[in-house]
């Protein structure tokens, strides 16, 4: 028989007390799931329920430090602790696994150490305008990924993941027909432009980065099977971008800048599409709800202001960056991710 003691219906003052204090807490779930991350838990966890020591033996840690950290993740429904001691996946935890469709590359980025010392440096940024990031890492955030091959591959390997998770979302729920030349502006290593190459056979796609991204980018289109159709150029988007696209598309890029270096790189995007007026602009972005409505892209706002000094947007804050670079919104699209299409017309 059990001593301990059911507890009685809260009253509202402790839901409130309770909200605060996960909130207030959420680093520490974080600090958790990095290690779980680091650790490779979830793939060692594949082959079904391991206790502990197991765990912890295979992974070469301690098995009671690791017992505290998957017992505290379990609470929150990152894995399952299905006996004393021992633990499973759960659907979260299936997702923190690496690969098409997964989640891991980009939950062991977001969870990435430098992280914690930019967020613990938020009031800095409130107080000066400038990234807390940039006052952690001496540099500009850019800068800092060119100089740290190891940093520059997680961030890059994120956004690939991210990307295998957006592009079903986004071919399903916009028509890229009548696309002759797709150039994708700061695409990376290519899954989206390589999605939607892939959906149409017909279209031809440039793929433009910084050299040192670009560089990753080739295994990624050779095993696309796109490499006849798409070309790779080496592209600094705050002086120009390639020529020759009747339509160009950024997935996450806008969201890194301020307004008006966003309006630079729109600019730019105009200037390539020259007298065309059927030429289309399509972001693929967070676009914010008003008000207090819960909108994961308010925390992401948090990351663009921290990080590289960018911010998220409403849809009439889009709409007034597209006039002053020369585009009109001519809708927004939603999809069953979290992002966007964002299409913009020249006026």
């Amino acid at each position: 028989m059990s001593t301990v003691e059911s507890p009685s219906t809260a009253p509202p003052e402790a839901a409130a007390a309770q909200l605060l204090f996960q909130v207030a807490s959420g680093y520490m779930a974080s600090a958790a799931l990095q290690v779980a991350m680091r650790l490779d838990i979830a793939e060692r966890l594949v082959d079904g329920p391991k206790a502990v020591d197991e765990l912890a033996a295979s992974a070469g840690v301690l098995s009671d430090f690791l017992y505290r950290v998957l017992r505290a993740l379990s609470s929150l429904g990152i894995f399952a602790e299905t006996s004393p001691r021992t633990f499973a996946l759960t659907p979260a935890a299936q997702l923190l696994r690496k690969g098409p469709g997964l989640l891991g590359d980009g939950i062991e980025f977001i969870t990435d150490p430098l992280h914690f010392q930019a967020y613990g440096e938020m009031l800095y940024s409130v107080q000066t305008g400038q990234p807390a990031g940039e006052k952690v890492v001496g540099m500009p955030l850019f800068q800092y990924l060119a100089k740290h091959p190891e940093w520059s591959a997680s961030f890059n390997n994120a956004m690939t993941a991210f990307s295998a998770n957006v592009m079903p979302a986004v071919l399903k729920a916009y028509d890229f027909s009548g696309i002759d030349v797709l150039v994708d502006v700061a695409g990376g290593h290519g899954h989206v432009l390589t999605s939607v190459l892939r959906a149409y056979p017909a279209m031809r796609g440039v793929l433009s980065d910084v050299d040192h991204v670009i560089a990753g980018a080739g295994p990624l289109l050779a095993a696309a099977g796109v490499g006849d159709r798409c070309r790779t150029e080496t592209v600094d988007f705050f002086k120009a971008v390639p020529a020759g696209g009747d339509a160009y598309i950024m997935k996450h890029i806008i969201h890194d800048w301020d307004d008006d270096r966003a309006v630079t790189i729109l600019s730019n995007i105009r200037t390539a599409l020259g007298a065309s007026k059927t030429g289309r602009l399509l972001l693929l972005e967070a676009v914010i709800a008003a008000g207090d409505v819960a909108d994961f892209g308010k925390l992401l706002d948090l990351e663009m202001m921290l990080m590289p000094g960018g911010r998220e947007r409403t849809a009439d804050e889009f709409a007034a960056l597209f006039k002053r670079a020369g585009f009109a919104l001519t809708r927004v699209v939603p999809t069953e991710s979290m992002l966007s299409v964002i299409e913009g017309r020249p006026l």
